[in-house]
């Protein structure tokens, strides 16, 4: 990848499209978005995957998430809660955190950050009726 300069951040031009990057967000996602949207992203598409290949299906499936940062220490990162919440007929929340605990192991954005970045997975499920 290649980031050329731009006012007040960098641009970089991706596949899929053009991405402004800055500590401003007038002028292009911040940095701890982005961050925070790579592990989020990782981990959904993985668990999504597993969820297929088990053919587990469900409705709706939605990932909320909240960041700690650590204003003394540059803002940094220190922790990010993954929380799901899965819409579904019959779905077992035993095998749903057996297989978000697969989908952890297999993110590479998780796996990257585990030892500077407290993650914190959960889910809730919200039936349909049959």
């Amino acid at each position: 990848m290649e980031f050329k300069l731009k006012e007040k951040g960098v641009r970089v031009d991706l596949p899929y499209g053009v991405l402004d990057v800055s500590g401003d967000d007038d002028f292009g996602y911040r940095p701890y978005q982005l961050m925070v949207a790579s592990i989020a992203g990782c981990s959904a598409s993985v668990f999504m995957k597993i969820l297929d290949k088990q053919r587990i299906t469900f409705e709706d499936l939605v990932l909320q998430t909240e960041v700690k940062r650590n204003p003394d220490e540059a803002n940094r990162i220190e922790k990010i809660k993954l929380h799901y919440v899965i819409k579904g007929k019959n779905l077992s929340d035993e095998k749903l955190y057996k297989n978000l605990a697969v989908a952890r192991k297999n993110c590479s954005m998780i796996r990257s950050v585990e030892d500077s970045i407290t993650i914190e997975e959960s889910l809730e499920t919200i039936p349909l009726s049959l």
